[in-house]
């Protein structure tokens, strides 16, 4: 078998490689700086802008960050050893166009060149989010991108709890509770982010008691208030996504007008008896809750929990699923349900999906966004934010 010092011969006779200065005039051109080093190791600092895939990972996660094999790649270690057998590798698997940094980090640094920390993750953030960072889908620049995400959860009951719990556990940089609600002892058989010693406690105040328990990371910001027409837009102008957990139509509508007039995405849960549904409506991607359902019911054909009941688990796996959605429009992820209604009847374990399209007569569209005028639905009842759901 061949020794270490061996195979780093026969990979030095394979590939080119470069000086500080010559690798710095690729990069400037274009070329794609990938940084094979350990995560402990890139905590001290790196190149701007490096793609970051440590050199045990990467077979298993270079063909989903760098898709053009014939891009030019300089690869870098910390000394230029790694990143020479990198470059083997690589030209091995069909990359057409890699070189190696002789001197790795080190050399650039000596050199003056710039670097910087680049928003790196410190090394508690490396272990919290180990396993986001294994995932070639997510990996350190989508954990970046969640760390910088600004979310909004209306309600702090039994959607919120769940998605507020997960949201955080992600790592999900700012998070906003909108609740004007107390924990009451009937809540406790769903609302899972509060507990017995918070009864009586502000919801937005035990939630975010819970959230900085469970994630430092996350900056909480709580608003005590009632939603409506005088405040939305004050409230969600500076999110990136909310995250729909109200039990009551007032709240969903005003909701919906000031979410398509500032062109934010709603993730929107709803849950009674033993059914939930969950939608993404994107007012410039697609359909809108006004689509979905032009005008309100009638409160007594639309019972809120508190009169129909719930089973306690289900707002559970619907404010999950509004959290997971949540994170693949921050990452830019999957396919989202965007025009797709997702139906869980929890008593025949079973999933249903609806398409949902936009009507033509809505009014209230992103491309009339200067004309909607938001404002409360009368003859409805009270707009109390998830005070039962």
């Amino acid at each position: 078998m061949p020794t270490f010092r061996e195979l780093l011969a026969a990979a030095m006779e394979e590939i080119t490689e470069v000086d500080v200065a010559a690798a710095a005039a690729l990069v400037d051109t274009g070329a794609v700086m990938l940084d094979v080093r350990e995560p402990d190791e890139t905590g001290d600092g790196s190149v701007n802008g490096a793609t970051l895939i440590p050199r045990g990972m990467l077979e298993l996660q270079v063909e989903t960050k760098l898709t053009n094999p014939a891009q030019t790649i300089v690869v870098m270690c910390a000394g230029g050893t790694r990143s020479a057998l990198a470059a083997q590798t690589l030209q091995d698997m069909g990359y057409t166009s890699v070189v190696s940094l002789a001197g790795g980090f080190n050399a650039w640094k000596d050199a003056g060149l710039a670097w910087g920390d680049d928003g790196s993750l410190t090394m508690e953030q490396r272990a919290r989010y180990g396993r986001h960072l294994n995932l070639p889908e997510v990996g350190e620049a989508g954990q970046k991108k969640l760390l910088g995400a600004k979310v909004l959860l209306l309600g702090a009951g039994g959607l919120g709890s769940p998605a507020a719990l997960y949201l955080a556990a992600a790592g999900v940089g700012t998070i906003g509770i909108v609740d004007m609600d107390v924990v009451d002892a009937s809540n406790l058989q769903r609302q899972v982010i509060h507990n017995l010693d918070r009864i009586g406690q502000k919801k937005v105040d035990s939630a975010a008691e819970t959230i900085r328990r469970l994630n430092p990371d996350v900056d909480i910001r709580t608003y005590p208030v009632r939603l409506d027409a005088s405040n939305v837009i004050d409230l969600i102008s500076d999110y990136d996504v909310i995250v729909d957990g109200a039990d009551n139509f007032p709240a969903r509508y005003v909701l919906n007008d000031a979410s398509v007039k500032l062109g934010i995405p709603v993730v929107h849960g709803s849950i009674f008896r033993f059914e939930g549904q969950v939608s993404v409506f994107d007012p410039t991607k697609g359909p809108t809750y006004r689509d979905m359902l032009p005008a309100p019911p009638s409160a007594e054909l639309a019972p809120n929990c508190a009169v129909a009941g719930v089973l306690g688990v289900l707002p559970g796996i619907v404010g999950s699923i509004q959290a997971i959605e949540a994170i693949k429009l921050i990452l830019d992820l999957g396919d989202p349900l965007i025009g797709r209604l997702l139906i869980f009847d929890s008593l025949d374990m079973a999933f249903s999906e609806y398409r949902l399209e936009v009507n033509p007569d809505n009014p209230v569209t992103y491309d009339r966004r200067d004309q909607i005028v938001i404002t409360d639905l009368e003859g409805m009842c009270a707009p109390v934010m998830s005070s039962t759901s």
